[in-house]
């Protein structure tokens, strides 16, 4: 874990702090045929646009993925019904049982398996820290990468 860390260090002061940063997610992963299930204070669906709007303490959850935010669309397929796409805004935490995300706004596609996280991107991994203006995470890979204003703070817990 420390030498993931390390490398991700090793390429953030190698660029300039604009610049975009690639790092290994190895507990943010998605099983995409997991259902989704979804709890909210509030729900007003669009029959044509086929889209669906929760809002008020909006907590998704699909295998150990777990996305909070105060409100959520989500988009489903004309073909089949499934859930195509969440786009969540107004302050969104995207959590696994190892790391957490949080940001501005979220984009999760479902079909091509990543999510997207926008404005005050910061990234929790134990300990260490990583923030960034934007996320895009490859959810079947496990890996990111980070663009603009790239930042980070590591901290070693005594064990590594």
């Amino acid at each position: 874990m420390l030498r993931r860390y390390l490398t991700a260090v090793l390429l953030l002061f190698a660029a300039p702090a604009s610049a975009q940063t690639n790092i290994d997610l190895g507990g943010i992963s998605a099983d995409p045929n997991a259902p989704v299930e979804v709890t909210a204070d509030n729900l007003n669906v669009d029959q044509e646009t086929g889209s669906a709007v929760f809002s008020g303490n909006v907590v998704i959850g699909q295998g150990d993925l777990r996305l909070s935010a105060p409100q959520v669309q989500v988009t489903y397929s004309d073909a089949t019904g499934d859930i195509t796409r969440l786009q969540a805004s107004g302050g969104v935490t995207f959590a696994t049982p190892t790391e957490a995300a949080e940001a501005a706004e979220a984009d999760y596609d479902l079909v091509a398996g990543t999510l997207t996280m926008t404005g005050d991107v910061l990234l929790t991994q134990g300990a260490s820290a990583l923030s960034a203006e934007r996320m895009v995470v490859n959810l079947d890979t496990g890996t990111a990468q980070m663009t603009g204003r790239v930042r980070t703070v590591f901290r070693q817990d005594g064990n590594n």
